[in-house]
């Protein structure tokens, strides 16, 4: 997978099916409905028992407004990823193009997706600091690299996005 900056965004080329399956994954990833730990993890509350008035208003006002922004970010990553879904062969390696005014809710949305999986799978905080686990042998070796992945892409948005990329994009 490379990709370059373009005026209007960036583009991911070359992106190989496996990847394109993650990425495809993003929106149902960061999706908390049915997952309890991960809401939990989204959505705590800024104070612990002791302040029951702060924590009120945080529900009230805060959370509704976080609930928003996450279905926001989430609808719009997944209008994007309908690029990845063509009719040429599966197998075919693929391009996806992020605009600038959706680098916001990309970043939003694979944060959301990786708090949602490190939430589900009770990963610990060694298991997400070690980035040279491998094989994939397991369903959980997979999230973790789905946990990965989409932190390196948060990553590569950012440096492309502020210029700091040093892979001689085009302009």
């Amino acid at each position: 997978m490379n990709v370059r900056r373009r005026e209007d965004g960036l583009e991911f080329f070359e992106v190989d099916p496996f990847l394109a399956e993650l990425l495809r994954q993003i929106p149902e990833s960061a999706n908390v409905d049915d997952a309890p730990k991960a809401k939990a993890r989204l959505f705590s509350a800024p104070a612990d028992e002791s302040e029951p008035e702060l924590r009120k208003e945080w529900k009230e006002y805060i959370e509704p407004e976080l609930q928003r922004l996450f279905r926001s970010s989430s609808e719009t990553v997944a209008l994007d990823l309908k690029q990845l879904c063509g009719k040429e062969r599966s197998f075919a390696n693929r391009t996806l193009r992020i605009p600038n005014e959706h680098a916001d809710a990309w970043l939003n949305a694979l944060n959301q997706a990786r708090l949602a999986i490190a939430a589900r799978n009770d990963f610990t905080e060694g298991e997400l600091g070690d980035c040279y686990r491998s094989p994939i042998g397991s369903r959980r070796d997979l999230s973790l690299f789905q946990v990965n992945f989409y932190g390196f892409l948060q990553e590569v948005i950012l440096r492309e996005l502020c210029g700091c990329g040093d892979n001689g994009a085009d302009q």
